[in-house]
């Protein structure tokens, strides 16, 4: 079941769906908004082979940096960055997020793959944008994302306690060496 605006509406004021912070334009028919964070990081294509099995430098493998609000970032024609949400998000034990790219976004030729926001999970979400065929500027602050959010059929078992719980700004991938 896909959680109408009534219903995000009730979890948030029940305390047991956070967003933070909560926006005007955030809630919506089905799902909400969640608005560009101002920390990108580019892909180094610069960089050497990435050894799954060693461990991990992200100085070496990405570029960071903050976008200023009227600057923006110009995400170049298939281009892969890593971005991250303004809100932080926190969802309980059966609630389950969608995320998707705002269908105007995706109509300029920006693609975000499928990204899940596991039960439990709790902080900003890290999300991968894909350029078009040409440049687009993006804005920290700029509605971007939407989440659908499924409630499960019962609470899960498990809540999201993974590596990635609590993160704030950008997180590359925590690759275990083992």
């Amino acid at each position: 079941m896909i959680l109408s605006d009534r219903d995000i509406a009730w979890y948030i004021e029940k305390g047991l769906l956070r967003i933070d912070p909560l926006l005007d334009d955030t809630i919506r028919e089905n799902g909400v908004d969640l608005h560009l964070g101002d920390e990108f990081c580019r892909f180094n294509s610069k960089a050497s082979e990435l050894d799954t099995k060693k461990p991990f430098d992200k100085q070496k493998y990405y570029i960071c940096r903050k976008a200023l609000p009227d600057k923006g970032i110009t995400i170049n024609p298939y281009e892969h960055v890593l971005a991250t949400t303004h809100e932080t998000v926190c969802l309980p034990d059966d609630l389950v997020g969608l995320v998707n790219v705002r269908s105007t976004f995706a109509r300029l030729g920006l693609f975000v793959p499928p990204t899940v926001i596991d039960a439990g999970f709790c902080g900003q979400v890290t999300i991968e944008i894909i350029g078009s065929a040409y440049p687009i500027r993006l804005y920290p602050g700029q509605r971007f994302l939407h989440v659908l959010f499924v409630k499960t059929t019962s609470p899960v078992a498990k809540p999201y306690s993974g590596k990635y719980q609590g993160q704030r700004g950008v997180t590359p991938p925590k690759l275990d060496p083992k």
